[in-house]
């Protein structure tokens, strides 16, 4: 996919996007809760692995993410993006192995 020649409009949405990623998933993890709240037993487990995948881009303590995830309880990510949205906890804060 590196050898595709993208329009000069098209590298400007590729640009767009993932200079506006922090905020897209901020957005989607929001959304995910409010869905993980009203979603029914079959739906759930999709949307948990979409909240684990953006959670791990976001970089957040693997403590966190785990507790958040093992839980299946939507009030303990909700905790998490509260406290992203409030500056408590920072993106990167996670230690990434190399």
């Amino acid at each position: 996919m590196a050898d595709r020649d993208y329009s000069k409009y098209q590298q400007k949405v590729i640009k767009r996007f993932y200079d506006n990623r922090e905020q897209i998933d901020d957005q989607k993890l929001s959304e995910l809760v409010t869905s993980l709240y009203l979603a029914s037993d079959k739906q759930k487990p999709k949307m948990w692995e979409r909240a684990k995948d953006i959670l791990d881009r976001m970089d957040l303590p693997q403590k966190r993410v785990d507790h958040a995830l093992d839980s299946g309880d939507p009030a303990v990510l909700a905790k998490i993006v509260e406290e992203l949205q409030s500056g408590k906890l920072k993106r990167g804060s996670g230690k990434k192995k190399s």
